[in-house]
């Protein structure tokens, strides 16, 4: 590419040669999506000659484009766990959706400064429109639902906890915790998301102040237990001023009893937060959508789209029915700000960010070009080959030790119960590359967990997950 300007003038290249720079890189794409499923998983990794190659660029002078994204993909091939592989079966990293890649390429090109309405008002109302649709679709009234996108589920939460403090002691923003008379305390389930730990540290109310609750015996969270612990924790002179409830646990996939603990809250005053990052997809699925019963009695929801919603990283929601609340938590004038726009709401002043990226992008082209309809019909084909996996998986021999509908399938091995088998297990699978599965603790059991999170994934990777499972028993036993 000789006649590719370099150096500053690289910043913006004449016509022909960046159309042929996005011709390539559009190539490149095209190599990835349709030669995924024959590369591994994950392969292990040569920690010094990874950082060999990477610190060959000393950005000392201008290097060609082509070659410098050539040698980095091959980077990526070489040195990721490809959550984009249809037989990644981990966490809640999903392949993400072409109009989702497409969504986030226009958000660069246009850069949207999402602080100020009336700096993008386009964007500003698309991820508006978006919040009063997941919002609606959640139980809440659609003309209510306030919010933010947020990079992900845990600046929602966090966002969560900032709007409850607010509101539970309305001098918390102006005097923080020196104006209780007490400490703060919240709950969550044992099984929850443990970024509640970080929370509380930068909230100020300590890490001590997070009380994880026992779970039950279908692994949600212990509503009778907990009682006793705000009981408790009252008597002792603390102060419980928030419950979360998990819609969609990460290591087992379960929902929390959601109108118990709205209940349990009403009568104790307490507030009520929804961890439905991954688990609040399901809303879009007629058949999957009743799981999810109760939630629309949370004060704020979390939801993640960069989960089931398969939109490419971070693209994290905090929904709620309390616009005044959260302006109440984030407003803040200042003279170099442009003024409000009449019946319009600046992004900065209800979220925890200031200037950010237009994260709503990517959702609101997918869903748009996708349909609920088609969203839903791919959750439901997800449930149905967890299912088709759960019947396999107890055919030969192992024992599901998980309840929910959601295509989270946590599994153990009756003949050998430890932690070490279960570990071997894992790790002999995804070290031969063929699957992407990790050992998981439930309530203390060793056990291991598949979730059913991307699109390409098809009933003959299902059946390859079993045979490598069966496979490494056989090699640990």
């Amino acid at each position: 590419m000789d006649d590719l300007p370099v150096g500053r003038a690289s910043f913006d290249p004449p016509r022909q040669a960046a159309e042929r720079l996005w011709r390539h890189v559009a190539e490149l794409f095209r190599d990835e999506r349709e030669r995924i499923a024959e590369r591994a998983v994950s392969a292990p990794v040569d920690v010094p000659h990874l950082r060999a190659a990477i610190g060959a660029y000393d950005f000392d002078r201008p290097a060609d484009p082509e070659a410098v994204i050539d040698e980095v993909a091959e980077l990526l091939r070489a040195a990721t766990v490809h959550t984009t592989h249809p037989r990644y079966f981990g966490l809640f990293n999903p392949t993400p959706t072409l109009m989702g890649i497409i969504g986030e390429t226009l958000a660069a090109a246009f850069n949207p400064q999402l602080a100020a309405w009336s700096h993008a008002p386009a964007a500003a109302e698309i991820e508006a429109h978006l919040l009063r649709f997941l919002g609606g679709r959640l139980g809440y009234p659609p003309e209510s639902v306030a919010g933010s996108f947020t990079s992900g589920g845990a600046e929602a939460n966090m966002t969560a906890v900032l709007l409850a403090l607010t509101r539970t002691w309305p001098r918390y923003g102006t005097e923080g915790l020196r104006a209780l008379d007490g400490r703060p305390v919240m709950y969550a389930s044992a099984e929850s998301h443990l970024a509640w730990l970080k929370i509380a540290h930068a909230t100020g109310i300590g890490r001590d102040a997070v009380r994880l609750v026992p779970t039950g015996p279908g692994l949600g969270l212990d509503v009778p237990h907990l009682a006793r612990s705000v009981a408790a924790d009252r008597a002792n002179g603390d102060l419980p001023f928030l419950v979360v409830a998990t819609a969609g646990t990460t290591a087992a996939g379960v929902i929390d009893p959601l109108h118990e603990l709205a209940d349990l809250c009403g009568d104790l005053g307490l507030r009520l937060h929804a961890d439905a990052a991954y688990g609040g997809a399901a809303a879009l699925s007629d058949r999957l959508r009743p799981a999810l019963s109760g939630i629309e009695r949370a004060d704020s929801i979390t939801l993640d789209a960069h989960k089931w919603l398969s939109v490419p990283m971070g693209a994290g929601a905090l929904l709620s029915t309390d616009a005044e609340g959260l302006a109440e938590t984030f407003r803040v004038t200042t003279s170099y700000m442009p003024a409000d726009v009449p019946d319009t709401v600046d992004p900065y002043t209800s979220g925890q960010q200031w200037s950010r990226r237009f994260m709503g992008l990517k959702l609101f082209l997918s869903l748009a070009v996708a349909g609920r309809a088609g969203y839903a019909e791919q959750f439901e084909h997800d449930a149905r080959l967890a299912d088709d996996l759960r019947g396999a998986l107890a055919a030969t021999g192992w024992d599901i030790v998980n309840d929910t509908p959601l295509p989270v399938v946590c599994f153990a091995d009756p003949d050998n119960g430890t932690w070490e088998h279960h570990d071997a297990i894992a790790h002999q699978v995804v070290g031969g590359g063929r699957a992407w599965i990790s050992p998981v603790r439930l309530d203390g059991r060793a056990a291991l967990r598949a979730c059913v999170i991307s699109h390409r994934t098809t009933p003959a990777d299902v059946d390859e997950l079993v045979q490598a499972v069966n496979d490494a028993r056989k090699a640990a036993a």
